[in-house]
């Protein structure tokens, strides 16, 4: 500890991220404390440039309502999310984030993002919600954006924060550490937003070997806004809709693209269209199975029951798309020249978002137009921007939300001073990249005001800090202290290795909590048995060793991830049925009910140190 420096840096408004939530809360913020001559700090465990789930790039920004176009209306966005997460929403929130989004789009093109657009200058969308753009470089613009707005003197990158800082019921700030200095930081603030991202590789990948590490949504997020959150005392909402994508197999490509743009369709090894042999158990999921489009759990839950009848592997006819679209034209140099296009297309959606796909096609010698490639269903991930819906339950907006939905400020948690957006934030799922972005400044909004309103802050403990310093850099310590008293490091009987403790966290969930290898099925005995084992797992987590500062960010990031993961198996056999087939299935309560058509929220009471599961009420603005 003593090799440590302790570095204290104050602010008004302390924004936790890096990823798009942050940037559109950086933007914001920095406008409206201008105003007020407040101070706002942004902290990210990476480089902003590059940081988050829009890291490697977009080919698609998947949120663009178009009210002013007379496209659609909120109203209009509103039902497509409940629809699709089978009527488990704050409307309040989905309407608040998608009145906003649109002008988040356009200062996104203010900026210097490529939009796609026709010859009559309008947006090219890839479907009713989507735009498409040249979007290697989407992070790189937005990031420039805030860092621009707030000043590099107040962005601290390369910062692991691990723990919130809470005093008389209220978020004050929060501790973390240097990734590439000796130096423990603590952040204090009147207000606090937490953006940090999701959570994956807490169940085990399907990649393996070689391809570990290798996931959809960024394997560097590692659960610390769900940890932040549930450590700070907050109530958590949805944490059983956990999100399972069906990608290109093995590289994890996209399919957004094929489906919208090139509409193409999806086959088992048979060659039938699963969505169409399938229809008729689509109706015992009603009214949500009959609605257009068809919620993605249940189009995830009628390729799995092929796979599980052996009817696979399931395709992507690529070259049926491609085919299709090259036929409308007569003309044979058009065709050749069509052909050319679809095919720089098709590789341009790939490398813009997930290069490794496009290698992997390469090295595969597939040619999208005269032959499919495999997709499969990945591994669950906890992200409640996309179609999981995991995170903290926030106050509504004032002018629309019900009024057992407000408590003040928008987008503040049940703890005062901590606010939260993008996959922070729970039940407002389908915000995507820009409308995380446009959370990120509502919540800003809300958050410079609270420290206007509140300058008061209640004294940090100096003696609790210290104490925080203590167990943060424990690892470190323990593994410096023992590390010789065995010829291989790895191999210790007073310390666990970072990777060994992953190994045996996903072991657990994947065979526990419906991983890939139990075909994502669990039930009350399996999660009760998994609930015991990590208790356990938690008891070792305290032996956790690390031999650098990077495997003490290692150990951080599987203790967050632990945290997920015990919040996600409480509330799956808190939910006593089974709502999104697809993304997991409970065999012993194996269809939804009336009487659970409610949020499933949870509450960690550090004090006593211990969880309370919690009903509430789903209350419609429409």
């Amino acid at each position: 500890m003593e090799k440590f420096e302790t570095v204290e840096v104050q602010s008004d408004v302390l924004i936790l991220g890096g990823g798009m939530a942050a940037c559109g809360a950086a933007v914001e913020a920095a406008f409206w404390a201008k105003k007020n001559g407040k101070k706002v700090v942004l902290v990210d465990k990476a480089s902003m440039d590059r940081s988050g789930a829009v890291a490697m790039g977009l080919s698609a920004i998947n949120q663009y309502v178009g009210v002013k176009d007379g496209q659609n209306t909120i109203k209009d966005y509103v039902d497509y999310v409940r629809n699709d997460l089978m009527g488990i929403t704050r409307e309040d929130l989905v309407a608040n984030i998608a009145r906003h989004v649109d002008s988040t789009v356009h200062l996104f093109e203010k900026w210097g993002l490529p939009i796609w657009k026709d010859k009559e200058g309008k947006y090219v969308h890839e479907g009713r919600w989507q735009l498409m753009i040249n979007g290697e470089s989407y992070k790189v613009i937005v990031a420039e954006a805030a860092k621009n707005a707030l000043g590099a003197e107040n962005v601290y990158e390369r910062v692991f924060i691990t723990e919130p800082l809470v005093e008389e019921g209220r978020c004050v700030g929060a501790v973390g550490f240097s990734v590439r200095e000796n130096k423990f930081y603590v952040f204090k603030a009147k207000s606090v937003i937490a953006a940090m991202g999701g959570a994956v590789h807490v169940f085990k990948p399907r990649s393996g070997g070689e391809g570990l590490g290798r996931s959809w949504y960024p394997p560097f997020n590692s659960g610390a806004s769900a940890y932040f959150t549930i450590k700070a005392g907050a109530e958590m909402t949805c944490q059983e809709v956990r999100f399972i994508p069906v990608r290109f197999k093995d590289a994890y490509g996209p399919v957004g693209a094929w489906f919208l743009l090139f509409k193409s369709i999806a086959t088992n090894g048979l060659g039938e269209d699963y969505m169409q042999t399938r229809r008729p158990e689509l109706e015992k999921w009603k009214p949500y199975g009959m609605v257009k489009p068809v919620p993605a759990n249940l189009r995830n839950w009628l390729m799995m029951l092929d796979v599980k009848d052996g009817k696979g592997p399931i395709y992507m006819r690529t070259e049926q798309a491609i085919g299709a679209i090259v036929a409308k034209t007569s003309d044979p140099k058009e065709r050749k020249q069509k052909l050319k296009e679809v095919e720089s297309e098709a590789w341009e959606d790939f490398l813009d978002m997930t290069i490794s796909q496009a290698i992997l096609w390469a090295a595969t010698n597939t040619m999208p137009e005269e032959k499919p490639s495999e997709i499969a269903a990945c591994e669950p991930y906890f992200i409640g921007s996309h179609s999981g819906a995991s995170g903290a339950w926030l106050s509504g907006p004032e002018d629309i939300a019900p009024k057992e939905y407000f408590w003040g400020y928008t987008n503040m948690t049940t703890i005062q001073g901590l606010f939260a957006a993008g996959d922070a934030s729970g039940a407002s799922s389908h915000k995507f990249s820009s409308g995380s972005h446009a959370e990120g400044r509502i919540a800003a909004k809300s958050a410079v005001r609270y420290a206007v309103e509140n300058p008061n802050m209640p004294k940090i403990d100096n003696a609790k800090i210290e104490a925080l310093k203590e167990r943060i850099l424990r690892p470190l310590e323990l593994f410096e202290n023992h590390k010789g008293e065995t010829t291989d490091a790895d191999v210790n009987p007073n310390y666990i290795r970072p990777k060994q403790y992953l190994f045996r966290l996903q072991k657990l969930m994947d065979e526990y909590a419906g991983g890939v290898s139990t075909n994502f099925t669990t039930s009350e005995k399996l999660l009760n048995k998994g609930l015991e084992l990590l208790e356990l797992l938690k008891e070792d987590s305290e032996k956790l060793g690390a031999g650098t500062l990077h495997e003490l960010l290692r150990c951080w990031e599987n203790i967050h991830r632990t945290w997920q993961a015990e919040a996600h198996m409480r509330t799956i056999l808190f939910r006593d049925e089974t709502r999104w087939p697809g993304y997991y299935f409970r065999s012993d309560r194996p269809a939804m009910k009336d009487d659970w058509k409610v949020f499933a929220n949870c509450t960690y009471h550090p004090n006593e140190k211990k969880w309370e599961m919690i009903k509430r009420p789903i209350l419609s603005i429409y």
